[in-house]
């Protein structure tokens, strides 16, 4: 759902779509582009297929706005684009805002209710890239890393390992419709991605 439509469908005015693509067209994004968000309303939209109107509505608004605010401070970044999405819709009945806040904060830990089906739809979307066939998947890994480039080397290394060791023993999707359509990949590549960087610390220690 466009966001136009799904600002509206809640009510609201949709005079936010500029301030929201010059927040994701800003020069150090390298992978938390506008893209990306269309990726997540596009693939929150699958899964939220079933869903009601309103209910796909406030899981759209999330997707577009869930990275608005990006400056490689996690938990800060998503707590600053729930706050600017809540600002954002004007004309929005104040349960749909914090709804919408909601979702967004909970990509900080990606978790969530198990019986929340906005939340799973946005989180499970959120993280389609992981299980992306292996050239897309890299590109995404080397624009994070490029994001990321205030950190040395050692510091990003054992963060993301960290980060992928994390991810690798959970349950990364919480539908059956992602983990049919993206775990195995997924696993695949983490694992890559995981050898890799734990390779890169054995050749510097």
């Amino acid at each position: 759902m466009e966001w136009r439509d799904a600002v509206a469908a809640l009510g609201g005015v949709s005079d936010a779509w500029p301030r929201l693509e010059a927040r994701y067209a800003e020069p150090h994004r390298r992978y938390h582009t506008l893209d990306h968000a269309a990726a997540v309303a596009r693939d929150s939209a699958w899964l939220a297929g079933d869903l009601g109107d309103v209910e796909r509505a406030i899981v759209a608004v999330a997707a577009w706005t869930h990275d608005v605010v990006y400056d490689a401070n996690p938990g800060e970044d998503e707590r600053a684009s729930a706050r600017w999405a809540r600002e954002a819709l004007d004309g929005v009945a104040e349960t749909h805002q914090k709804r919408v806040e909601g979702l967004i904060l909970a990509t900080i830990k990606h978790d969530a209710p198990p019986d929340d089906r906005l939340a799973t739809a946005l989180l499970d979307a959120d993280l389609a890239i992981l299980g992306a066939p292996e050239e897309r998947y890299s590109t995404y890994a080397r624009a994070v890393r490029e994001e990321y480039a205030k950190y040395p080397d050692d510091i990003w290394r054992e963060g993301r390992i960290a980060v992928l060791e994390g991810m690798l023993s959970r349950t990364l999707y919480r539908s059956e419709a992602a983990r049919t359509r993206w775990a195995t990949a997924a696993e695949k590549n983490l694992t890559a991605e995981l050898t890799h960087w734990r390779r890169e610390r054995t050749d510097h220690r």
